[in-house]
């Protein structure tokens, strides 16, 4: 019995302090940026000044966008990398994870590749492909391939041997393992490397547009930059996470529909 009750005492704190942490992490980070603006309101722009630039982005153009526009573009470049990066990445993962010969010929070769961050390809790649919409989707997908590949792999490899005795136990082939006990065994880890994908990209395309992009929230930034409009800097940035938290929220919902009694 009083086993129980201190149980449930522990449950409840836990409970308490996981709904209280966040709010209270929130209220603390806005008391340090009010705090950082009395100091200095003119390198750190008060949270009214920041809400008051992002109202004014819905009104007013920025290079012929409102925010809107500008969160599309940047949304646009990301989602099709995305795919292209599933649509190639999750195969080829498969194949280095599953088959010893594949990983032998093209995983070495992956793995001298995978270290070099994407932005050092960014003037090889501006080099060939010039400053338009393609070269940054090739810099965003250059972002997202990686973890993609690596968690597909990873997972396939570390699949319980278990469950491919039993597989071949009644007589499952190679196929048959990989497309009914390997890949749905690993679903939950290639979802984690794409909600890792995901975030990457939106750092990735963040970089991508601050260099001759005309739309954008990088190109929010950038244009900020140039400006010394510190709260429209600003505004970008919190867009940014309001985006990824956004695009978190759907992954997560998406897995649980994909993953749901597998």
């Amino acid at each position: 019995m009083r086993l129980d009750q201190t149980t449930h005492k522990k449950s409840l704190f836990q409970h308490v302090v996981g709904t209280l942490a966040p709010s209270f992490l929130i209220i603390l980070l806005i008391g340090v940026w009010v705090f950082a603006s009395n100091r200095n309101s003119v390198l750190v722009p008060s949270p009214v000044t920041v809400i008051q630039r992002f109202i004014k982005t819905f009104t007013n153009p920025i290079n012929n966008q409102l925010i809107w526009g500008h969160i599309w573009a940047s949304l646009k470049r990301v989602l099709l990398a995305l795919l292209i990066s599933c649509g190639i990445g999750i195969p080829f993962g498969v194949l280095i994870g599953w088959n010893k010969t594949f990983n032998a010929i093209f995983g070495t070769l992956f793995e001298v590749l995978r270290p070099i961050p994407p932005i050092a390809w960014m003037p090889l790649i501006i080099m060939l492909l010039g400053i338009g919409e393609v070269p940054k989707v090739v810099i965003v997908f250059i972002g997202t391939f990686t973890p993609i590949v690596l968690n597909t792999a990873t997972s396939i490899r570390l699949v319980d041997t278990l469950y491919l005795d039993v597989g071949r136990m009644f007589n499952a082939n190679e196929r048959q393992l990989l497309f009914h006990v390997a890949l749905p065994a690993s679903l939950t880890s290639i979802f984690a490397g794409f909600r890792t994908a995901t975030s990457g990209g939106l750092m990735v395309v963040m970089a991508a547009e601050m260099i001759g992009a005309k739309a954008g929230l990088g190109f929010l930034i950038q244009r900020g930059l140039d400006a010394f409009d510190i709260p429209l800097i600003m505004v970008g940035m919190i867009v940014i996470g309001l985006v990824g938290s956004v695009l978190a929220i759907l992954t997560d919902f998406l897995e649980r529909w994909i993953t749901h009694g597998r």
